[in-house]
């Protein structure tokens, strides 16, 4: 017999790379051996395929039947892959057309019973089969409407084995089709998206929403330190609400990830992710991880949208460090044992904090019961690196008078707007460069690039950095916010009193 192919896809990460199935039967006594380094659930995929054939009445050949899943090195994990495995057996013995399935590629989990199952996934799947020039791909049921989100993609449904095998020539009646109950297919709604409220919500806190649209316009990272119910939590949910929506490319790449943890995704959502993982959370649940198989943490599912971590005192410092490569790099690498993941990691982070470990440290009319060698270790639970690396530092406190500003609150839509302008006149200046927005620009082009503050702007930064107030680090830091808050000004360069208000932002006192 010849060496029937057809294609299937392992993930690592967000990245897929196809894998040819191959199926051949030999003279001997009767078995069936998987072999390419499957991890212990493909490994399965012997038992649940045979079953899977035999209910269906497609009954496997009675001689040696062997499946090799190649490249042998790669490591191969998951269920994903027993509908390849399955039809690739069936073919050996000329029951199926080997040029249809050469150029199929199949994703699926068995039923015992011939059901085609959902597996997790599907969209990065589907979309690393378009990338290495295979169009034609076969899902199952559950996963279609996501598989469709892809470009350029044959996408074909199936509930059944069968179905399948009828697809590439096997001779099946309608009846033994509709025998097999088809496995339940829910219908899925579009991701579940947090209202993020709108910004006008915001009461007395007209110099915080300030920073919210200034950390909005730049893509800086903030902090926000003051006592319970100064509104740090109201603050950090409403900055989604007023970034620019996703385009096509980070839309895909944020349905890819939700697809990779499972979640069911039916349509490309436009609006920033927002995850808020807890301050006790452990160190894989942020950054992702499996034994066998890696799955994105809070990290790469916040990637394109807002990181949110409250209580950001309380948490481990171990926890803290492993944000620090993803803020540097974008990106978050997982290392196993055979094999590395790597998850997409833009995002924008929002710590907040209390300013003691009672929270009425520095409140007018409140009572602190903090030692200070309790209030300065508190605050020095956030490393000096991690501070450096954070754009904005914003002191609140408590709103005292309600007051008339319901005419000077800011709605969100008029936020968003802003924020919009403000990130096209950096992209613009950026335009020869491959950052977007100012958060991205590195310092030495923000110093010596053909756009170098000069004059009184420049003096007044370099001022703040003789006297010992910034680190380098930091001093670039201010320089991106200054840029930023020229922008929302429609100003074409910072003027010294941006660059006073930058400082201020980041460090709380005055240029």
């Amino acid at each position: 017999m010849i060496v029937v192919r057809t294609w299937a896809v392992a993930l690592t990460g967000l990245s897929g790379e196809l894998i040819e199935v191959e199926a051949d039967i030999t003279q001997h006594r009767p078995d069936f051996r998987l072999i390419g380094m499957p991890d212990k659930a493909l490994g399965e995929a012997v038992r649940r395929v045979t079953n899977a054939c035999e209910n269906s009445g497609l009954a496997l050949p009675d001689r040696r039947l062997t499946v090799n899943l190649s490249p042998a090195s790669l490591p191969k994990q998951g269920s994903g892959f027993d509908l390849a495995v399955a039809l690739a057996a069936l073919a050996t013995d000329g029951r199926l057309d080997p040029a249809s399935l050469a150029r199929t590629v199949h994703i699926g989990e068995l039923g015992l019973d011939g059901r085609v199952r959902a597996v997790a996934g599907v969209l990065p799947s589907v979309i690393a089969a378009v990338r290495s020039g295979r169009d034609r791909v076969v899902v199952p049921a559950a996963n279609a409407e996501e598989a469709r989100l892809v470009g350029g993609a044959d996408v074909i449904a199936v509930r059944t084995l069968a179905e399948a095998a009828r697809l590439h020539g096997a001779e099946i009646d309608d009846q033994v089709i509709d025998a097999i109950e088809p496995p339940e297919v829910r219908p899925s709604a579009p991701l579940a998206e947090r209202d993020p409220g709108d910004l006008a919500d915001v009461v007395g806190q007209p110099e915080a929403v300030d920073a919210l649209l200034v950390a909005a316009a730049g893509g800086h990272h903030l902090m926000m330190s003051g006592p319970p119910g100064a509104g740090k939590t109201m603050l950090a949910r409403r900055l989604p609400g007023i970034l620019p929506e996703l385009d096509d490319e980070a839309a895909l790449e944020v349905a890819s990830v939700r697809s990779l943890s499972g979640q069911a995704v039916s349509s490309l959502s436009r609006v920033p992710p927002f995850e808020a993982p807890h301050h006790s959370a452990t160190l894989a649940a942020l950054v992702g991880g499996g034994s066998r198989r890696a799955s994105p943490g809070a990290i790469a599912r916040a990637s394109r949208g807002v990181l949110f971590i409250d209580e950001v005192a309380e948490a481990p410092r171990s926890l803290l460090d492993a944000l620090r490569q993803p803020l540097e790099h974008g990106a978050i690498s997982i290392h196993r044992a055979g094999f590395t993941a790597r998850f997409p990691a833009r995002f924008q982070l929002v710590l907040a904090m209390n300013p003691c470990p009672c929270g009425e440290f520095g409140v007018s009319g409140g009572t602190c019961t903090c030692s200070p060698a309790d209030v300065r270790r508190y605050a020095g639970k956030i490393s000096g690196p991690l501070r450096d690396r954070v754009d904005i530092d914003l002191r609140l406190q408590r709103v005292s008078h309600l007051g008339d500003d319901a005419g000077r609150r800011v709605s969100s839509a008029d936020a968003r707007a802003r924020v919009a302008e403000a990130r096209r006149r950096a992209a613009h200046r950026l335009a020869e460069t491959p950052w977007r927005t100012n958060a991205e620009a590195t310092g030495p082009w923000l110093r010596d690039g053909p756009h170098a503050l000069t004059g009184p702007a420049r003096r007044t930064l370099e001022s703040a950095l003789s006297r010992g107030l910034l680190t380098l680090r930091a001093h670039d830091r201010v320089l991106r916010v200054a840029w930023t808050i020229a922008d929302l000004a429609q100003r074409p360069a910072p003027t010294a009193a941006d660059v006073g208000r930058a400082l201020f932002l980041k460090k709380g006192v005055s240029a």
